[in-house]
């Protein structure tokens, strides 16, 4: 038999392309001279710093003091993402033989020259020192930053970016947009992801979609969140500029103006999606009355004619707007509203038919081709989740919401999806408040590794009403019944991967048994990412 140190070196970077956890790979460079060469450029090769790590805080200064000593080390470096910044440490003193916080970052930044992407969101971290640095790096190709510019950096710094093909902006105040134009157009067709992300600020306006929609001929991607002043207008303006062709739209938190039906005349005409795979879209702030009913359950919310007949005229806008779109793979839509009552307010009324045929005619237009399914804030019925695993026999992902009284029938639903990979259920919580990860706020816990969230003590000693949560044994039953192609299942604040224990019976057969594992990948599950608008 060969043993473990006869196998050729050839095979050691697939096996640590297996390997996530930057422990893991520390521990491998550890092994030997051969581990080491192979290990310590996968373990620099993505520096991740988040708030809800241990001593976030710490590790910041840590990091920064080895990329500007080691720059061995550095020269590894391929994504750096610092979501917390400890703006106190700028300010620390040092004795006059050290060098001082700020310029270690900039050295350290500055040895990072095979850097391609950068992320640097933590809010009043930036300077214009940094953003100098960073536009000198010739290999950065992805840039995403805080946006708020006063007081911290020159705005007029992000038209020295050059070559950049993904640009996210978060909060973007009046001078970063000012200059949005001049940096998308120095990047000009290198561009292919352009990312805005406010909260509910007038900052970002359709003139100003307008003017920059001529220096974008090959975007692929495009979001936007939290811009109440962007209509149609603004967006059709984007979407017609691109040569290359959209593949993927997100409208999170437009205007309550925004025209779906006149944006999907549009794109239809000018044929502007035909080679889009991915939307995300919210329902319309005039739509989210119906979710803040204080009606009792089986009681029909009030103007439920008026509420009706625009939820029929959205859900059959979004259809026209994605009939024109062969290749579409992923849809993702989520209430802006979280009431507590909204599964049990939309079981028995008419939203629940309008709804069902949403889902029927998506599944009727797009089942051979989609591959992700996600529903957030609003619950999806038992037969409306069946109407899409069977529908969709390349289905990977789904995202829903249900009651969790209903959770023990969806496994057998789930299993009608042969090719299922990742599920997500969450359920309402009474008095709760949301635990997904925004993306214009970094300060919060994604949720894979944080403690429960729950509402009041009461209601976990109360009997009468179920767990917000699900236990890991109840997690494990579950995801036994789903079938064997799911590997990773989430529901509310928890996620886990789903593998399997092998072992030999008595009798010499072979088996496999689910298991949960923790969730280890450095990526935020997709479920956590969505922006409260």
């Amino acid at each position: 038999m060969v043993e473990f140190l006869e196998l050729p070196i050839d095979i050691l970077p697939v096996i640590l392309r297996f390997v996530v956890k930057s422990s893991h790979l520390a521990a491998g460079a550890l092994v030997d001279k051969t581990w080491n060469e192979f290990a310590t450029p996968r373990l620099y090769e993505r520096v991740s710093i988040f708030s809800w790590h241990k001593d976030a805080k710490t590790k910041v200064l840590l990091l920064f003091k080895t990329l500007s000593t080691c720059p061995h080390l550095a020269k590894h470096v391929r994504r750096l993402e610092v979501r917390d910044f400890p703006k106190a440490i700028l300010h620390l003193p040092t004795s006059s033989d050290e060098t001082s916080i700020p310029d270690l970052v900039l050295e350290g930044i500055k040895n990072c020259k095979g850097l391609h992407s950068c992320v640097w969101t933590r809010d009043g971290s930036l300077s214009s020192e940094i953003l100098e640095a960073l536009s000198w790096i010739a290999s950065l190709r992805q840039l995403e930053l805080n946006g708020r510019s006063q007081g911290q950096y020159d705005p007029r710094l992000l038209a020295h970016f050059r070559g950049l093909q993904k640009v996210s902006i978060i909060m973007p105040s009046s001078g970063v947009v000012s200059q949005l134009q001049s940096m998308m157009k120095v990047s000009g067709g290198n561009l292919r992801s352009v990312t805005i992300i406010c909260k509910s600020s007038p900052v970002l306006t359709d003139a100003t979609l307008e003017e920059m929609a001529p220096n974008l001929p090959n975007l692929e991607q495009f979001f936007i969140t939290g811009c109440p002043k962007v209509t149609e207008r603004g967006v059709s303006a984007i979407v017609s500029s691109t040569q290359a062709g959209l593949r993927e739209l997100g409208l999170e938190g437009v205007s309550p103006k925004f025209d779906m039906r006149a944006f999907a005349q549009h794109c239809t005409h000018t044929n502007a999606l035909q080679f889009l795979c991915s939307i995300i879209l919210t329902t319309p702030p005039s739509l989210n009355t119906t979710f803040h009913s204080t009606a009792a359950v089986g009681d029909e919310p009030a103007n439920d004619s008026r509420l009706e007949a625009e939820w029929i005229a959205w859900t059959q806008s979004v259809n026209h707007l994605l009939s024109a779109s062969p290749h579409f793979e992923r849809f993702q839509l989520y209430a802006t509203s979280t009431s507590s009552a909204t599964t049990e307010l939309v079981r028995g009324l008419w939203l629940n038919h309008v709804l069902s045929a949403f889902w029927a005619e998506l599944v009727r237009l797009h089942g051979a081709t989609i591959k992700r399914f996600s529903v957030l804030r609003m619950a999806i019925g038992e037969d409306g989740v069946r109407a899409i695993c069977l529908g969709c026999p390349g289905l990977e992902e789904l995202f829903i919401v249900s009651d969790k009284r209903s959770l023990d029938a969806l496994p057998n639903v789930f299993r009608l999806a042969t090719n299922l990979r990742t599920i997500h259920v969450n359920f309402p919580l009474r008095s709760s408040t949301s635990t997904h990860v925004s993306r214009n706020d970094d300060s919060e816990d994604s949720g894979s590794d944080s403690e429960e969230h729950s509402p009041e003590h009461e209601d976990l000693l109360d009997p009468s009403r179920p767990l917000p949560f699900l236990l890991p044994a109840e997690a494990l039953a579950l995801v036994k019944r789903c079938g064997p192609s799911v590997t990773q299942f989430g529901c509310n604040t928890k996620v886990w991967r789903v593998g399997r224990k092998v072992s030999r019976a008595l009798d010499g057969t072979v088996e496999a048994e689910v298991v949960l594992l923790p969730y280890e990948s450095p990526d935020i599950p997709e479920p956590f990412l969505v922006v409260r608008t």
